[in-house]
């Protein structure tokens, strides 16, 4: 039986809320194909590594990032998406706190940069507009029914704060005393004895997640 070779490589979505917006980190190829174009990070599997090992290395090795959560995010498979022959590639998203997390360009890009999703650069190398398009579309649903989003927060963090997640995220206002309200009934922060200044307002408490990962009825926020 005869089998063509096919190369298997990981791609990796990394969000973070950064001045109010949602960004991904993209990197600048060194090398051909797409010189000079911004992509999503990513590199091909090694034989002896699982594929979330690939993708966790890739993660290190060409934006200095680890330690972060980590989600399999789709297989993209069309044959004529990479020039150099047929490759499909595991897609990954992942979710950060931009307060912890520089971008360093390593390896093979000589750029590693924060972008905001709402503008990207006219052209990607790839097809890693649609892998962006993709992860997005599955962050947003995620959200609708499980805390992934709270990944995004640090580890305290006013109710604005936690609010202007979901916001940017969705890209939409949300009504501040039913996301109270809805947040409240689902039980899930505990609050401290500290408080925070946001603006001239009054002193914010600050909150923090009783458990990091929760599921709650779909359509709640």
């Amino acid at each position: 039986m005869y089998y063509d070779k096919i190369g298997v490589a990981v791609d990796i979505v990394i969000f973070t809320i950064k001045d109010n917006d949602l960004k991904v980190i993209l990197v600048k190829r060194k090398l051909s194909p797409f010189k000079d174009m911004w992509a999503i990070p990513g590199g091909f599997i090694r034989e002896p590594e699982s594929i979330e090992a690939a993708a966790m290395r890739e993660l290190m090795e060409e934006t200095g990032v680890k330690d972060v959560y980590l989600e399999q995010l789709y297989t993209f498979g069309e044959p004529k998406r990479d020039p150099r022959g047929r490759i499909i590639t595991v897609a990954y998203f992942a979710l950060v706190d931009s307060t912890k997390v520089k971008p360093i360009a390593k390896t093979d890009v000589y750029e590693a940069e924060w972008h905001s999703v709402y503008g990207l650069p006219k052209m990607l190398a790839f097809d890693h507009e649609e892998i962006l398009k993709y992860a997005l579309k599955r962050l947003r649903y995620k959200l609708e029914y499980t805390t992934v989003g709270f990944q995004l927060l640090p580890d305290r963090f006013t109710l604005t704060e936690l609010q202007k997640v979901y916001e940017t995220i969705l890209n939409r206002k949300l009504d501040k005393r039913n996301f109270r309200k809805k947040i409240s009934s689902l039980n899930l922060l505990k609050a401290s004895d500290d408080y925070k200044m946001e603006g001239a307002h009054r002193p914010a408490r600050l909150y923090s997640f009783k458990e990091k990962e929760y599921i709650f009825p779909r359509g709640v926020i």
